[in-house]
């Protein structure tokens, strides 16, 4: 009897990590997967480009609102309880975005968001509580896990819409299949955790830390929302931006499934790096100033050769620089508590701003018919990453 409950113990902490994998299996596709196929959606519904962007900007909205709430309703319900219910959330979102009717595109992409937000906020809380000496390995599986299956979204969402012929509403429905699996996989976590302790594991304390008042939070929440806003705007206007440079549909499409493959083993090794260094605060300055190099090798030439090179530095900049903020939140956070707050402090006030981006880039596209502007923009966005990103990478608590 002893050794059954001995065995049940030592594969809970298997079973978690898996549990955690699976979660973040599911926090890209459905966004992601929207990218290669967005001029297909607009042409069909018959939107203008700020009007479809409207839809990469609905799930950032959503991040945005519940993001701060999360940790108070994980607080009530614990946080296996919560994640179950913010995957439900997907699932039903992604299925409603399936219908070909424009009511239900905008609240099933709203619904993807608020299911989305949930897993993200609790994420870094789960590591810094579960994995206390491994929040570097952890939030690297993690976030390399989310940059795979992002990167599979993006590679065949324009083949399963236009080479499979199955339109752009299976095509999205598909990413309902791995929700599914991990909703079963934290059903079972679930179980496991209430044998283990009947009133659940509770992660968050209910009472405020004054988190919103710490100007450091504040600066890793700003560099949490400018790389978060110059990531949505790639997945979102990368390929008809590569379009109206020459190149063909399904080479763009390739191109940010690529974009998103150079950066997944930067998002497993960035995390390690910045485990061992006091600061990461020189760590953001270089990986920023690639990204400014990427967009000036795309604003001077657009043969294929150089946007390669091009998308290859924008990607490798842009999977370090998300995997550096899923760091922060661990590392500028002294214990659960804290990292629970940050995350949903951070992520409310960087998705608000992340929000921004897909709408206007797609909107000064639409006023100048020209990418030169949009760029130059990422350009200035990329600097303040550099800014704020150096003020938060120093070695200090929030709280402190």
């Amino acid at each position: 009897m002893d050794s059954n409950i001995n065995k049940k113990m030592d594969f809970y902490p298997i079973l978690l990590v898996i549990g955690i994998v699976f979660v973040a299996f599911n926090l890209r596709p459905a966004i992601t997967s929207v990218g290669p196929i967005i001029g297909i959606i607009r042409d069909d519904i018959g939107f203008a480009n700020w009007n479809v962007a409207f839809i990469m900007s609905l799930p950032l909205i959503a991040f945005a609102v519940l993001s701060p709430i999360t940790p108070i309703v994980a607080n009530r319900l614990s946080n296996e309880i919560t994640l179950i219910i913010g995957l439900i959330i997907l699932i039903i979102g992604i299925s409603l975005r399936s219908i070909s009717m424009v009511f239900f595109l905008f609240i099933g992409t709203l619904l993807v968001g608020l299911g989305i937000a949930i897993c993200n906020v609790l994420l870094p809380s789960i590591i810094k509580d579960k994995f206390p000496l491994k929040v570097a390995l952890m939030t690297g599986i993690y976030s390399t896990s989310m940059g795979i299956v992002a990167t599979i979204a993006s590679g065949i969402s324009y083949p399963l819409t236009i080479g499979m012929q199955l339109g752009w509403q299976l095509s999205l429905l598909i990413w309902v299949i791995p929700v599914v699996i991990a909703l079963v996989i934290w059903l079972f976590i679930y179980r496991q955790a209430n044998q283990q302790q009947k009133n659940g594991v509770k992660f968050y304390e209910a009472h405020s830390s004054g988190i919103w008042k710490s100007k450091l939070a504040w600066k890793v929440a700003t560099f949490m929302g400018l790389q978060s806003l110059i990531f949505y705007v790639t997945i979102s206007w990368l390929p008809e931006m590569l379009i109206s440079f020459g190149m063909s549909e399904s080479a763009a499409g390739f191109m940010l499934s690529y974009f998103q493959f150079v950066g997944i083993p930067a998002s497993f090794i960035i995390p390690v790096v910045a485990g061992k260094l006091s600061s990461q605060a020189k760590l953001i300055v270089i990986i920023n100033i690639g990204y400014i190099i990427g967009i000036v090798l795309l604003l001077l030439t657009h043969s294929f050769m150089t946007t390669i090179i091009a998308v290859t530095i924008i990607g490798i900049s842009s999977g370090s620089n998300f995997a550096l903020a899923l760091t922060l939140l661990s590392f500028r956070a002294k214990d659960k508590i804290q990292a629970a707050e940050l995350s949903g402090m951070a992520q409310s006030f960087g998705y608000s701003l992340a929000a921004i981006g897909p709408v206007l880039i797609g909107y000064l596209y639409d006023l100048t018919h020209t990418w030169i502007i949009p760029l130059i923009l990422l350009i200035g966005i990329a600097l303040l990453i550099i800014y704020f990103g150096f003020y938060a990478g120093q070695n200090k608590y929030v709280l402190e």
